[in-house]
């Protein structure tokens, strides 16, 4: 079984008139299937940078980024968006929700989108939505959800298409702490369950001692925190 996510010397730089900034230089991270990984580093030191590499949302300047054993790199770019959308799932600080769909819903659409019929999509929603505790509230709208349930069903759109890899950039930031702590907690029991790997950026120290390890970002390379 191929690693869900390598990256393999990886480098971006950002070029403006005002010169290069180099964000990256030579970054390397591999995580195994299953595994999850906390990503705690100062602002600025190219966190959102190394997400969206991972991510196949940016395209390193230099190096691989290795996707279950694929290098993205030589993909066509709608090649490219059908990895992303088949093996990774993302979840943000904000639940980016649509505000016009259910609970169920926001959950169903990423599945008919990647080819799933509604029926099964519907059940597969469902059951994620109630492993999350919310089976009382699959046909609310987000705006009838609290934050920290707005944020469990953004977990559960992102497992949605049974990803190898999910990325979450500070996923419970936006929660106070004590909703923090549960959501956090749901979000370990159930990737752990489905054997998904985990990258998630946090600068909160005692979720981050919740996850396999820790690494950090210094001088555009990851090391051990």
């Amino acid at each position: 079984m191929s690693d869900p996510l390598q990256l393999q010397n990886v480098g971006r730089v950002y070029r403006s008139a005002a010169g290069d900034l180099a964000v990256l230089k030579g970054a390397d991270l591999t995580l195994s299937a299953g595994e999850i990984v906390a990503l705690v580093a100062p602002s600025g030191t190219g966190k959102s940078t190394l997400l969206h590499l991972a991510g196949l949302l940016e395209q390193p300047d230099s190096g691989a980024v290795m996707i279950d054993g694929t290098d993205a790199g030589s993909l066509s770019d709608t090649a490219r968006t059908r990895l992303r959308r088949d093996r990774i799932g993302f979840v943000y600080q904000f639940h980016h929700l649509l505000a016009e769909f259910s609970a169920l819903e926001n959950v169903v659409l990423p599945q008919m989108i990647a080819g799933t019929a509604r029926k099964a999509a519907r059940i597969r929603a469902a059951r994620l939505l109630t492993d999350f505790g919310l089976a009382a509230r699959l046909d609310h709208l987000p705006g009838k959800l609290s934050g920290g349930e707005q944020q469990r069903v953004a977990i559960a759109r992102a497992l949605a298409n049974a990803p190898a890899l999910i990325l979450a950039d500070e996923p419970t930031g936006n929660l106070d702490v004590g909703t923090a702590d549960r959501v956090f907690g749901e979000l370990l029991h159930i990737v752990r369950a489905q054997g998904v790997s985990c990258l998630i950026a946090t600068h909160n120290a005692d979720l981050a001692r919740r996850m396999d390890r820790v690494v950090t970002l210094r001088d555009g390379v990851v090391v051990k925190a």
